[in-house]
């Protein structure tokens, strides 16, 4: 473990990579400030960039972008109640009120702290859990790989906000967009249309661009409205001896919630920010002091979210699977860069997979380093108006998607699956699922066609696998916890009808 950290040290701390992860995580607070736009749809315009880069500093940047946009909801949800992320919105409650009786300084500074000691704990839960889980992934057959896709893809939709089913139809549609091309076995094209652009497959960074950026940007444009930002200078950054008292329990508690529910699909830094919330109001002595200014409450759901960013990256870096969508893009990032995620990247490439680990704590120090002299900074860039920012972004995006493959189709289809998201928006449908689905529907197809080619066409080697069964018999309980409240809903709706 000693020489394994030591190797990531050394790569981490190369000057370029050093250098990577501060734009990284400069840009991730500069993105988490700005509301509405979010690290999902700046990764996913950022993606054409990092594919001239070599892998490692182009991973890093990703990540430092990630774990950077949770640090930067923080500012502007406790200077002006406006959450630049979504798992900062339970920060507001606190923070604000915290800003509003002149105590912004020991809120950021509560942020910021807390923080970076999740992120470093985070990074060391990582560094210890991911090689003997990766180990145990190398065990893994065709079928129980199936299979935990399979719960993978059921799992987000337990986790997705909104109706399950239409969760579950959106991972349908991802998974069916990833059969665009050639047969993976007999080379046959499918769903192409006809069209030669199309055989290869859709190509990721035109899906995600469109889905996530685009209709992001048309979705805000649509909702805009007359914004101001006034933030008189904060004094007083550090917080006194007894909000030191307060925040240490709620600072530990968040971080070990955070680090459990980072792992699970979905959307796991905001279930662990409202859910360290929660536990925070539960266990005190003054409850009614949660959202009137308690800095346990600004504290504790900040450490939950950035330690589960930094866990989120357990299932990616060993099983090849995304844990939600900033993860999806990040398998798109490894895939380009010819590296396979999943349990062989620690023995095939050590020196990423430990310099990515160590990165992390070098990404934490800086943005605690960086952050609170540039606050004025983050809340100045809230008076860019949108109708001047985005299409700047738009213009950005379709430049690095053309320059990847210099192909006009690239661009066409950014616009095309721009409109798709925007209306799938529109219908309440979260594009989220669509993404895992197209990710994962590829690496879904071909276990299930590779276990059934080594059983000879016997489908019973999905359940008389020990492993593949459990993770089976896990998918089918995660859905019928997805269920459930829908149609608890629907027998009250037929009560109500019927009184």
């Amino acid at each position: 473990m000693l020489d394994n950290l030591a190797l990531g040290l050394e790569t981490a701390f190369q000057l370029e990579n050093v250098l990577y992860c501060l734009l990284g995580v400069v840009l991730g607070t500069a993105v988490g400030v700005l509301p509405g736009i979010g690290p999902t749809a700046t990764i996913a315009m950022l993606l054409p960039i990092t594919f001239s880069l070599e892998p490692i500093p182009a991973l890093i940047m990703l990540a430092g972008i990630y774990y950077g946009a949770q640090y930067g909801g923080s500012t502007t949800a406790i200077l002006i109640n406006l959450p630049g992320e979504s798992s900062a919105a339970v920060t507001a409650i606190d923070g604000h009120e915290m800003a509003r009786q002149g105590r912004a300084g020991p809120a950021l500074a509560a942020a910021a702290l807390g923080s970076f000691f999740a992120g470093t704990v985070a990074t060391v839960v990582l560094a210890v859990f991911a090689p003997p889980l990766a180990r145990a992934a190398l065990e893994f057959g065709s079928a129980e790989y199936f299979s935990l896709v399979v719960l993978g893809l059921i799992a987000s939709i337990a986790l997705a906000r909104g109706s399950a089913l239409k969760a579950l139809a959106m991972i349908a549609l991802g998974v069916l967009l990833g059969t665009v091309g050639q047969d993976i076995y007999t080379g046959t094209p499918r769903f192409t249309l006809g069209a030669r652009e199309l055989f290869g497959g859709l190509d990721f960074v035109s899906v995600a661009v469109g889905v996530f950026g685009v209709a992001e940007i048309l979705r805000n444009l649509e909702n805009e409205t007359t914004r101001s930002a006034f933030v008189e200078r904060v004094k007083n950054l550090w917080p006194s001896r007894d909000d030191f008292r307060r925040i240490v329990g709620p600072v530990v508690r968040g971080t070990g919630l955070g680090s459990l529910l980072g792992v699970l699909p979905g959307g796991g830094h905001v279930l662990a920010s409202f859910a360290s919330y929660s536990v925070e109001k539960r266990l005190s002595s003054t409850p009614e002091r949660f959202g009137h200014g308690a800095i346990e409450g600004v504290a504790a759901p900040e450490s939950a979210n950035n330690a589960a960013a930094q866990t989120s990256f357990i299932p990616l870096l060993t099983l090849g699977l995304p844990a939600h969508p900033v993860m999806a893009l990040m398998i798109g990032a490894f895939i380009v860069q010819g590296i396979t995620p999943g349990p062989n990247v620690i023995n095939e490439q050590p020196a990423l997979f430990w310099g990515l680990i160590a990165s992390m704590w070098i990404g934490n120090l800086l943005l605690v380093l960086l952050n609170l002299p540039l606050i004025g900074l983050w809340v100045r860039m809230l008076a860019i108006p949108y109708q001047w920012l985005f299409p700047a972004i738009v213009v950005f995006a379709a430049i690095g998607t053309y320059s990847l493959s210099f192909n006009s189709f690239d661009v066409y289809a950014v616009a095309v699956f721009g409109v798709l998201g925007y209306a799938l928006i529109k219908c309440g449908c979260e594009p989220a699922p669509l993404l895992l689905g197209f990710v994962l529907g590829p690496l879904l197809e071909e276990h299930l066609r590779r276990a059934l080619i080594i059983s000879r066409g016997d489908a019973s080697v999905f359940f008389t696998r020990p492993i593949s069964a459990v993770l089976l018999a896990l998918a089918v309980g995660a859905l019928v916890v997805s269920v459930l409240p829908a149609i608890r809903r629907k027998r009250e709706e037929v009560f109500v009808d019927d009184d």
